[in-house]
């Protein structure tokens, strides 16, 4: 077995439990860790109350099931549930950007 072959692959888990916040872990782990094993050993579940197995999570800005296989220099998130759809949130915007002070 080479040296490239035994390698970890140094990686960092995400969250950001609130707007503004971000708690980010670096991990070093073997080859063929999944994007779940990750999370979990990353411990920011049980830093913040989550429920690994109901997460939505991703790689780079673009979700991935949980299965997905880590590479090296990959950045795991996890993302947290939305409080208002993207789409009424536009709407809401715009709407109080009419209705705004005109000078």
């Amino acid at each position: 077995m080479g040296r490239a072959e035994t390698a970890l692959l140094r990686v960092e888990v995400a969250y950001s439990p609130a707007p503004g916040q971000v708690d980010i872990v670096p991990l070093q782990v073997p080859p063929g860790t999944r994007l779940l094993d990750a999370v979990r050993a990353s411990g920011l579940c049980e830093r913040h109350g989550l429920q690994a197995n109901e997460l939505r999570t991703g790689l780079w800005g673009r979700l991935h099931p949980a299965d997905a296989l880590l590479r090296d220099l990959d950045r795991v998130e996890i993302y947290r549930p939305l409080k208002v759809d993207p789409k009424e949130a536009r709407r809401l915007r715009y709407k109080r950007a009419r209705t705004g002070p005109k000078t």
